[in-house]
């Protein structure tokens, strides 16, 4: 089980054979890696599943492989065309996960070029635009990043377009995410020089889900996809795609993502309690409940997310407002908090 998803194993994943599991998308949510918050969002997991299941259909179309298996709608199994009500299920296939060795830092050596049948122990995030909020400035601020590793000449200002996606990389399986190099990201995917590879396959997928979102009015400012290795050595793409969750969309200049929710957390003081405690020992149990949602907020990021799901699918699943109708209600929240 995850933050926001679960997992039931159909078949386990052994040696070089791949697994079949189902995915079943929750209403939970998870901000600053927290762990589950005490609210659950309604229709949010199967607004997930749906605009995953859209965006696996789609990349499938264009040649990239996944590990997508088909929606569940009871006991069958469907493509998102013959889906007529929500459903928060997927079928997938299953890949092993090798946990790297913790002894005084990540021990990564199980991880070897050749090696098949994997989840890649990252996260690869691609970025359009660098928003308020993107960690490019905290770690430009801090050292931990230069402009020529972004490929820029001069120092960016939030909400700058970028003239070519950068490709950033952070740790999948560690206790707290960690941004890598491209080197380090080399040495720790088993890929080697087929990192070349999973950068390549990023930027299309950045690309068919960016211009499935400028269809429907949505700037897709940047987003995380994850990867496996399979049975055959193929680079796989893995786990949900092109949701609000893996993604920072905005329409009309307007954030359509969790940053919504992070934004509402930072005001508090349970965030400023956050910023000294995490990374020490037992500190999301020290940290305690967190406060809950104002109910107008979680309401209005309901439709959010149902709404995009809708737009994306180019039909009306889900029962709620227009895109247009719940960013006006965001936009009014925000401007009274």
């Amino acid at each position: 089980m995850g933050s926001v998803k679960d997992l039931r194993v159909i078949e386990h994943p052994d040696g070089e054979k791949a697994g079949v599991g189902v995915f079943t998308f929750s209403d939970r949510y998870s901000v600053f890696d927290y762990g589950e918050m005490p609210d659950k969002i309604d229709g949010k997991g199967a607004s997930l599943c749906l605009i995953s299941a859209y965006f696996f259909e789609r990349l499938e179309e264009e040649g990239i492989e996944t590990h997508y298996l088909g929606l569940l709608d009871g006991e069958k199994v469907k493509r998102i065309d013959e889906i007529e009500k929500p459903v928060n299920e997927m079928k997938v296939k299953l890949f092993r996960v090798i946990k790297p060795h913790k002894n005084n830092g990540y021990d990564y050596s199980a991880f070897k070029e050749g090696l098949k049948n994997y989840l890649i122990p990252l996260e690869v995030i691609y970025r359009n635009k660098l928003p308020e909020g993107s960690s490019v400035f905290r770690r430009l601020e801090r050292g931990e990043l230069k402009l020529e590793d972004l490929g820029l000449k001069e120092k960016p200002v939030p909400g700058m377009k970028l003239e070519r996606p950068i490709i950033d990389f952070s740790t999948k399986l560690e206790d707290e995410d960690r941004y890598l190099s491209v080197q380090e990201a080399k040495e720790i995917s088993g890929l080697g020089e087929n990192l070349e590879k999973l950068i390549d396959l990023t930027m299309k997928i950045n690309d068919i889900i960016t211009r499935r979102m400028v269809e429907i009015g949505i700037e897709n400012e940047d987003g995380k996809v994850e990867f496996a290795v399979d049975e055959k050595g193929s680079i796989v793409l893995v786990d949900a795609v092109g949701t609000p969750d893996e993604c920072r969309f905005s329409y009309d200049g307007f954030e359509l993502s969790k940053e919504i929710l992070r934004r509402h957390y930072r005001k508090t003081y349970w965030y400023k309690r956050l910023r000294v405690t995490k990374g020490t020992e037992n500190w999301r149990k020290v940290m305690g409940r967190p406060p809950n949602l104002p109910e107008n907020l979680r309401v209005a990021v309901s439709n959010m997310y149902k709404a995009i799901a809708n737009e994306v699918i180019g039909r009306k699943i889900f029962d709620c407002p227009s895109l247009k109708e719940v960013v006006k209600e965001l936009k009014e929240i925000k401007e009274s908090t």
